[in-house]
């Protein structure tokens, strides 16, 4: 079947922070869990649209201590990405004595992961922050990034790691801000077409919440903000009564066919501002202008219901999940 309609969420329910990454025509998705076990449920689609749980990637008491934890403790943002024959899962445990973040690997996601490497920075502490990612450059070196804090308050921290022990090679250095929203989150790092790009949540998972971005040719900055932040958000007044609000936390992925998307999470308030269902997973298109910066949905916005760009053509749904 062939749609040129998207309709949103694409998956429903609690299911926030989305990431994805490709490996050939498989499209693998996971999701914060919190204090819930087992945790991080993993998703698995050939067509972006139509996604079916295959397992959860941390189903062991050693991959997920969880003693102690509250409501909306435990499991933080994973970022999944792919290198080389290896898939690598990093996370947060807001609750885990034994260290915060950590990453595990697998080289068939659904049969699932390792047991976990907790990271260390140089001096062998345990780094605070959230929202963990990985990066792998060109050159081979490998970079980690987290929500930090320096005198000029929060941002994004990055340091480059060695995934052999789990040990910063360099210190966590904030390399930026954000573009002054509230609570910069949620890092994912791009090199595409000679840049880094650097994609960030701000405005907190509320009705303010938005997704910025920002680019350098170094890894190390410094980042240049896009002159159209924020590319994602539902703080606009002509939208603010639309089916979907509280919009953020995104991860790009270009597909088999060469187009460019924006996963994201939002909510569907009910009664005025409540929302039961939690966030959701959502998918967004992305086209880019002239100057090299990715635009989300034409018109920086979303709907429940999206028609794709110019030159998207229509999005086969694949049910073979096997």
């Amino acid at each position: 079947m062939a749609t040129s309609i998207i309709q949103n969420p694409i998956i429903p329910g609690f299911y926030s922070d989305p990431s994805v990454c490709r490996d050939r025509e498989d499209y693998y998705l996971v999701c914060s869990s919190f204090e819930f076990f087992p945790g991080l449920p993993l998703f698995h689609s050939r067509d972006l649209v139509n996604w079916k749980q295959l397992s959860n990637c941390l189903t062991t008491e050693a991959q997920l201590p969880l003693a102690g934890a509250a409501t909306s403790d435990g499991i933080y943002a994973p970022t999944l990405r792919k290198h080389q024959d290896t898939f690598y899962l990093i996370t947060s445990n807001r609750c885990a004595a034994c260290g915060n973040h950590f990453y595990v690997t697998s080289r068939h996601p659904a049969q699932g992961f390792s047991e976990p490497v907790w990271i260390r920075d140089m001096e062998g502490n345990f780094p605070e922050g959230l929202d963990p990612s990985l990066f792998f450059d060109d050159d081979g070196k490998v970079y980690f990034s987290c929500v930090a804090w320096d005198d000029q308050g929060q941002g994004i921290g990055q340091a480059q790691i060695d995934l052999s022990t789990g040990r910063l090679l360099t210190p966590l250095t904030i390399v930026w801000h954000g573009t002054g929203g509230t609570f910069p989150e949620g890092p994912h790092t791009y090199k595409i077409n000679g840049w880094y790009y650097l994609l960030i949540a701000e405005g907190g998972t509320e009705y303010g919440h938005k997704v910025t971005i920002a680019r350098s040719r170094s890894i190390d900055g410094p980042y240049q903000s896009c002159p159209h932040n924020p590319i994602l958000t539902q703080n606009y007044q002509k939208v603010q009564s639309c089916g979907i609000q509280g919009v953020g936390h995104g991860d790009l992925l270009q597909d088999t066919a060469g187009s460019w998307w924006l996963i994201v999470h939002g909510f569907r308030p009910s009664i005025g501002k409540l929302h039961h269902l939690g966030r959701e997973t959502l998918l967004v298109p992305v086209t880019w202008d002239e100057a090299g910066w990715p635009v989300a949905n034409r018109t920086g916005w979303i709907e429940e219901e999206i028609s794709m760009p110019a030159g998207y053509g229509e999005i086969t749904q694949c049910t073979d999940y096997s």
